[in-house]
């Protein structure tokens, strides 16, 4: 018997940074951890930067669809990572436009295969930003917003079906009782404010996947709704080698240039993450020398979140980005913001894959009521 922690939570909420410390956290602990990454496509920052703070062979990734849609890839890569690690504790994080993991992923998890997986109460993460942008509104705010209703939608489906809610980012925390208010508007769920960075709340965030099954709880999705909002966004995931940059500074200027140009054209960022490695010998993975920078907001600044080393060479970079426009928008704005990063930085970029897309409808493979 092992226990699965799923993470739900939108694009940009922290879900793989909460994966990794969790991991370390419960490593201290004696436990054998292993996380499974999920995206829509290919070439994933989340599983470099996974693989960049965990033991080799504990990350795994289901892409080409979330896990509800992938439901046996899911039960088959959980007990593939268990079988090569020997872990007790699998933590999984679905991609950020997915809801409906309680009757989709969770119930049937435990329907199914309950003798051998213990599954966690449902974690589902939100960082202030976020909470502004998509939470509760006035009404007369909502006017003003109508443009991200579908979104507003899915975000609020998200949090609806918590069993527990972590209020991630407290060390960039500014406004007081966000916690306070997202009990009395989700009162089924446990509010834990945290922090993966600095440990702030991490160990009642533990505690509480050791709880027994919840009561289940009916979520009603209107899937055309669900389908909607996910649309709203177009999605790219590309590779690039990139020559004679310090990762650092250039996974910033890419996202900088990027910041600026969706805050011009007024496109929303669900999120935007990019990172940049040593390319010895060109490898198709590997963490040597891995920068990373993030970005969840147009018009703010990228955040550094892993600062990679100071000297330039030749580097293999990944891009992953979510933003509400064309796909073929999209590839536009992140060609040229790659273009405005090599003339500040003096690198020279060439692209190796590029794929820009929006999901498609989300067609669940199992949906169970509550009992």
């Amino acid at each position: 018997m092992f226990r699965l922690v799923v993470l739900s939570g939108f694009l940009g909420a922290g879900k793989t940074t909460m994966m990794v410390g969790a991991a370390r956290a419960l490593g201290r602990r004696g436990r054998r951890v292993a996380v499974i990454t999920n995206d829509q496509a290919g070439d994933l920052v989340d599983t470099a930067v996974a693989a960049h703070g965990l033991p080799e062979g504990a990350v795994a990734e289901i892409t080409g669809g979330c896990f509800c849609c992938r439901f046996e890839d899911l039960e088959r890569t959980i007990r593939e990572v268990v079988g090569r690690t020997g872990a007790d504790t699998v933590i999984a994080e679905a991609v950020g436009s997915c809801t409906d993991l309680q009757a989709t992923v969770l119930r049937p998890l435990r329907r199914f295969y309950g003798d051998s997986i213990r599954v966690s109460p449902l974690t589902t993460l939100v960082e202030p930003i976020r909470m502004a942008a998509l939470g509760p509104a006035s009404a007369g705010d909502r006017a003003h917003r109508a443009a991200g209703a579908d979104l507003e939608y899915l975000f609020d489906r998200q949090l609806a079906e918590a069993d527990v809610i972590a209020l991630t980012k407290m060390d960039a925390q500014r406004g007081a009782g966000l916690a306070g208010e997202l009990a009395r508007r989700y009162p089924y769920a446990l509010v834990v404010p945290c922090s993966a960075v600095t440990g702030q709340g991490m160990e009642r965030v533990l505690e509480a996947w050791e709880a027994p099954e919840p009561a289940g709880r009916d979520l009603e999705v209107d899937y055309d709704r669900y389908a909607a909002a996910e649309a709203r966004l177009g999605w790219l995931n590309a590779r690039y080698l990139v020559d004679g940059a310090v990762p650092g500074e250039w996974v910033l200027a890419v996202l900088g240039d990027l910041s600026r140009a969706c805050a011009r054209a007024g496109y929303v960022i669900g999120h935007a993450k990019l990172t940049a490695q040593a390319a010895h010998g060109l490898p198709t993975s590997g963490v040597g020398g891995l920068a990373k920078a993030s970005l969840v907001a147009a018009g703010v600044a990228p955040a550094l979140d892993i600062p990679g080393p100071e000297g330039a060479g030749a580097l293999r970079a990944v891009v992953n980005v979510r933003v509400g426009c064309s796909p073929y928008e999209l590839e536009g704005l992140v060609t040229n913001a790659i273009r405005a990063a090599d003339e500040t930085t003096g690198a020279r970029s060439s692209a190796e894959s590029t794929n820009a897309f929006s999901p498609a409808y989300p067609r669940p493979v199992h949906r169970i009521p509550a009992a």
